[in-house]
């Protein structure tokens, strides 16, 4: 059978296993066109495990046209690209399958302009991809037919091998009773404001309990947060970006994510893949209701999670005192989300895409595994 064309902006290393698995289950060809990136997450070091080309926006028009495809998969991220992916499949007669991630459409006068071409292509693709049910159910609102879920997805190996050790260095909050942990871009969105308010409302320090901020930088404040909270609380230690092996050891050493993501006019939090790795690692989480993660059913409140109302400062230290006197809550929990993490697997994530290409009749292997539920 033809490939299928995957168009997508960046393969990054949290992405690189899942284009792996999909190749092996329906054999793809990834056209990168760059564009900006705006996710965290290390990049992938060393060749690409999948037949791969780098092209410009404008030239995806004239691939996806080539005759060379039994599908194209199209992002909705790009200003030409969804567009130009969108034409080059109507021109070869192929199906065309949208990948989609918003549940919130962001409200710049930019995006203002992309708002009906879009909505056009939730109506007109043959299938819809998404991140989750969140997500579903907005492309449903706007006209989408024939929409699956490809579950999120990490290494899941990577980030619960055993024997991984929390760090040894001299800063690290060893003597603290509960480690809170952050992980994120200092951007508004990411909430990291509310998280400080929320901490010095909370009345916690060490050696009760400390809270690590990674991505934000070291020795300094983070964006947004200097105006709101003035000096450094006691019992923060703040971090900059760290590779995958390092991040591996801090979740290793803590005890709670806290992913107090807000709803912005031009972002709202498609999912947040950190949940997953740190469910991995069987540590709770506390997440806001504008993380995707929660929205689309990984963080369950009081199953394996606290979700709590988002830019709620009072609703975010109820929830960080509560974890943080309650130990058996917090194991309860974090097992709890170790459990359910493992059906957000790379072969789940795989299965979205077949099970679409399924119903166009271009799938190549029949959906088997434990792993293909809807």
């Amino acid at each position: 059978m033809k490939p299928v064309l995957f168009v997508t902006g960046h393969a990054p290393g949290y992405r690189v296993g899942a284009f792996a698995r999909l190749h092996e289950r329906e054999g793809i060809e990834v056209a990168l066109f760059g564009g900006r990136y705006k996710h965290g997450g290390s990049a992938f070091e060393g060749e690409l495990p999948f037949p791969h080309r780098h092209t410009r926006p404008r030239e995806l028009a004239a691939l996806a046209a080539s005759g060379r495809y039994r599908a194209v998969c199209a992002p909705t991220g790009g200003r030409l690209a969804p567009a130009a992916s969108w034409a080059g499949a109507r021109r070869a007669h192929v199906p065309l399958i949208l990948w989609a991630s918003l549940w919130s459409h962001p409200r710049s006068v930019a995006h203002a302009f992309s708002y009906l071409p879009l909505r056009r292509l939730y109506r007109s693709a043959d299938a819809v991809v998404t991140y989750g049910p969140h997500v579903s159910a907005y492309v449903a609102a706007r006209g989408a037919r024939n929409v699956h879920v490809a579950l999120q997805s990490v290494d899941n190996d990577f980030w619960s091998a055993p024997g991984i050790a929390a760090p040894s260095d001299p800063s690290w909050p060893a003597e603290a009773q509960t480690r809170f942990l952050f992980v994120g871009r200092p951007v508004r969105e990411k909430g990291v404001a509310v998280l400080m308010e929320a901490w010095r409302a909370s009345g916690l320090e060490r050696p009760v309990a400390a809270l690590i901020l990674v991505g934000v930088g070291s020795g300094s404040a983070p964006a947004g947060a200097a105006r709101a909270t003035g000096r450094a609380h006691e019992g923060v230690l703040r971090l900059g970006s760290i590779p995958q092996q390092d991040l591996r050891r801090l979740y290793a050493g803590c005890d709670v994510l806290v992913v107090p993501s807000i709803a912005t006019r031009t972002f709202r939090e498609p999912w947040g893949l950190v949940v997953n790795e740190a469910m991995n690692r069987g540590l709770a989480v506390i997440a806001s209701d504008a993380v995707g993660a929660a929205a689309g059913g990984l963080v369950r409140d009081g199953v394996n999670g606290l979700v709590v109302p988002a830019g709620d400062r009072a609703a975010l230290a109820s929830a960080i005192r509560r974890l943080a006197e309650d130990a058996p809550m917090r194991t309860r929990l974090g097992r709890a989300g170790a459990r359910d993490v493992r059906a957000f697997s790379h072969d789940a994530w795989a299965a979205g895409f077949s099970r679409a290409l399924m119903t166009l009749g271009l799938a190549r292997e029949p959906l088997v595994a434990c792993g293909d539920q809807q």
